[in-house]
């Protein structure tokens, strides 16, 4: 596959990304309320781990992989990262937590050279830098009290961000999506498990659709990212997610009846024509080459 197709192949499943995860978010967002996180996670992993199962018998993909350290590396991540979102979708307003979804970019650029050795060009850093510059019209106006929920979502990016990282490194070696998406929910429902004794809450039919659901979204979000970091760098790939925003955006507003200002859509603006931006340098090797 060319560089160009594969650039727009990636770009295409990142799209469809944003709505499964974005879908996903706003369930964790509906009722993050009403249980603990080990409740939550330790029954959506289970689900996920069936569907991942069935999805290999059928495909005949396995679910071994030869990286397993990097594997491992990518689990804890995975687990810190869960984590970190639920507290900080139960603790800050929706479109607050994206304020901290749209530094994963700058964090994927900053580790990709060392932990994958992609160096990021000029060029990309300007791009990155305009996205940057659209974080500051999505700052909530008058609020600079950094409180606990702010902590969680910083600490959520850089594991999260940190996992995708790992993704991509076992994506560049081998083509195992499905144990890309069994191994960190099977450490996911391990470690929730654990606890699942001292917090478990009876749960309704509703809230128990609600958590399928929620596995359901996950488990094709997880896979898609697999596919996508395999086509993508993960510092094209992640500001290609900050479109969940638009996702975000309606889902808060129908949801939970939080419509963004002005400012905060000019700062999407920004985040998103980074990303675009960054997809067609990546597609475009060869007018790179030429110019140079």
């Amino acid at each position: 596959m060319s560089a160009a197709r594969s650039a727009l192949a990636g770009a295409g499943l990142v799209a469809v990304y944003t709505g499964a995860i974005a879908a996903a978010d706003g369930i964790t967002k509906l009722i993050a309320g009403g249980y603990a996180a080990p409740q939550l996670f330790a029954l959506s992993s289970g689900l996920v781990i069936l569907l991942s199962l069935v999805a290999a018998r059928k495909s005949g993909e396995g679910l071994r992989t030869r990286c397993r350290g990097t594997m491992a590396l990518r689990s804890l991540l995975t687990v810190l990262a869960a984590i970190g979102f639920f507290q900080a979708f139960r603790l800050l307003p929706f479109a607050d937590v994206f304020i901290f979804i749209a530094l994963m970019p700058l964090i994927a650029a900053a580790l990709s050279g060392p932990a994958l050795g992609e160096p990021v060009r000029p060029a990309v850093w300007l791009a990155l830098t305009l996205g940057a510059g659209g974080l500051l019209c999505l700052m909530p106006a008058g609020h600079f009290a950094v409180d606990p929920g702010h902590l969680w979502a910083l600490f959520a990016v850089s594991t999260g961000t940190g996992s995708m990282v790992a993704a991509r490194y076992i994506a560049r070696i081998e083509r195992v999506p499905l144990a890309q998406v069994f191994w960190p929910n099977l450490a996911l429902m391990l470690c929730m498990g654990v606890a699942l004794p001292f917090v478990w809450q009876p749960m309704g039919l509703a809230d128990l659709g609600w958590v399928a659901g929620y596995a359901l979204f996950l488990f094709a979000a997880r896979w898609l990212c697999a596919e996508a970091l395999r086509l993508l760098p993960a510092y094209v790939a992640t500001p290609l997610m900050n479109l969940q925003f638009v996702w975000m955006v309606a889902i808060g507003w129908w949801g939970f009846g939080e419509l963004p200002g002005t400012g905060t859509m000019l700062g999407v603006a920004l985040v998103i024509g980074s990303g675009l931006w960054l997809v067609a340098d990546e597609a475009l090797p060869e007018r790179r080459a030429a110019r140079a």
